[in-house]
């Protein structure tokens, strides 16, 4: 792995990773990289590239995490947040990431964005959020080479197939937490459906998706401050597709990184 001004080129390990419990490390492991809550200052910044602002991107089709800046519309960010219902975490008993179905399927429920594409979730994602995109010879959907700019530490990663768990799809609101939170009860096509939802699905590094485990807000944020506001909301809005609570302290946490 080699850092140049800003710009991380990663040699991959191995096509068989793609799709494997190894890439979720990030949702719901405890994985390694950097702490929870490091200064943005000391990480080196590469911009939005073709992200999207979350509040024009309310079904996360469209790629990235862009940095929210004007006051209005961190003041539509707190008027949205402050829409997400409450509740204490409850436990972890009896939750199996195949609760929410295999890893990155394709025949997620088809009101979910990209399902039944004949396409996996996690290249579906790749294809979403990468720039310079290369696929598998014979192949739109495999994709072997990109462009990232991650938004969660603001570098950007050269990222190919051979080295797959350098770039992870997190899932903003961890499935542990999901479950912890009031998915015990859904039906298993609602949990297949938050698991493969593009609104709940960002492409990052992978060492930093993996130190944050199943956090919420309160306890784990992205350690580029610029977009802390932005990841607030696509949980606030993740939180209101799905009627799905969070707790009292990242309610508050969310709505602080939006000048609340």
């Amino acid at each position: 792995m080699r850092r140049t001004g800003g710009v991380r080129r990663v040699v991959m390990a191995s096509a068989a990773l793609l799709g494997t419990g190894a890439l979720l490390a990030g949702c719901d492991g405890s994985g390694i990289g950097v702490d929870g809550s490091p200064s943005g200052s000391a990480v080196p910044t590469a911009g939005d590239g073709r992200a999207v602002s979350p509040l024009d991107n309310p079904d996360g089709t469209e790629p990235g995490l862009a940095a929210i800046t004007s006051d209005a519309d961190r003041a539509k960010a707190r008027a949205l947040i402050g829409k997400v219902a409450t509740k204490g975490r409850g436990p972890r008993t009896g939750y199996d990431r195949d609760e929410f179905g295999y890893a990155w399927m394709d025949s997620a429920p088809e009101d979910v964005p990209f399902s039944h594409n004949g396409c996996d979730t996690r290249n579906d994602l790749l294809k979403r959020d990468g720039e310079d995109v290369r696929f598998r010879s014979g192949s739109d959907c495999v994709v072997t080479s990109m462009t990232l700019h991650d938004p969660y530490t603001g570098e950007t990663i050269e990222w190919t197939k051979s080295h797959a768990t350098a770039v992870q799809i997190d899932h903003v609101m961890p499935l542990s937490y999901d479950w912890q939170m009031g998915a015990s009860r859904w039906t298993k096509d609602k949990r297949e459906a938050i698991a493969n939802d593009p609104l709940n699905l960002i492409p990052v590094d992978g060492p930093t998706n993996g130190s944050k485990s199943d956090s919420g807000p309160a306890s784990w944020l992205p350690p580029n401050k610029r977009i802390r506001c932005s990841y607030a909301v696509r949980v606030a809005q993740v939180s209101l597709k799905y009627d799905l609570p969070v707790t009292a302290p990242d309610k508050e946490t969310m709505l602080r990184q939006c000048g609340g």
